[in-house]
């Protein structure tokens, strides 16, 4: 840590660092939300599915986000667990077009919610009901009935209509999961 820091440290000034963990199905959009987030001079013009997964950082007015952009496809989601434990927030991201496979993720959602490194924990959930500009695309309303979303009465949750190429949306998400992920952090 040089001069700088430690005096921004000491003044107040450093924002505070929270990790997330942005997960969901394949296809889903995660990449290309984390990516839409990003500062300009470090955002990919190409986006490639995710394999394992990659770590990626953005910052809001209040803090600063190293992101864990967790692969959705089947063979890879057993590793999503052994990120549980260092998060501060999840980022939970449904593809709103593709109702075929919504039991699916809720299965996931289900696991998340259940895993012993989250279940005891108000780790704040944020869902992006990715893909409304999609002609089929199910409403946030919907998803979140699709998912059972009202169930989850020990977390604080939100859900957003997003469309992650666009980035609508997406600044009312990270807006609440910023005030969520400052208030867990201030509880540690």
């Amino acid at each position: 840590m040089g001069i700088f820091d430690k005096l921004a440290s000491f003044l107040g000034l450093k924002k505070k660092e929270a990790n997330l963990l942005v997960v969901g199905l394949d296809n889903s959009g995660k990449t290309t939300i984390i990516n839409h987030l990003k500062p300009a001079e470090s955002k990919r013009h190409e986006i490639v599915p995710t394999v394992g997964f990659s770590v990626e950082s953005f910052s809001t007015k209040a803090l600063k986000f190293q992101v864990f952009d967790m692969s959705g496809q089947g063979r890879y989601r057993t590793l999503w667990e052994h990120y549980y434990k260092d998060c501060h927030g999840i980022i939970f991201v449904i593809d709103s077009s593709d109702k075929m496979r919504m039991v699916v993720a809720k299965d996931e959602l289900d696991q998340i919610l259940q895993h012993k490194d989250i279940a005891g924990r108000k780790v704040p959930i944020l869902f992006f009901a990715n893909k409304m500009d999609m002609r089929d695309a199910a409403t946030s309303v919907k998803v979140s009935t699709l998912m059972v979303l009202d169930d989850i009465r020990d977390k604080p949750w939100h859900i957003c209509a997003s469309n992650a190429l666009t980035g609508e949306g997406l600044a009312e998400g990270v807006d609440w999961l910023t005030d969520q992920v400052k208030d867990v952090i201030q509880a540690r």
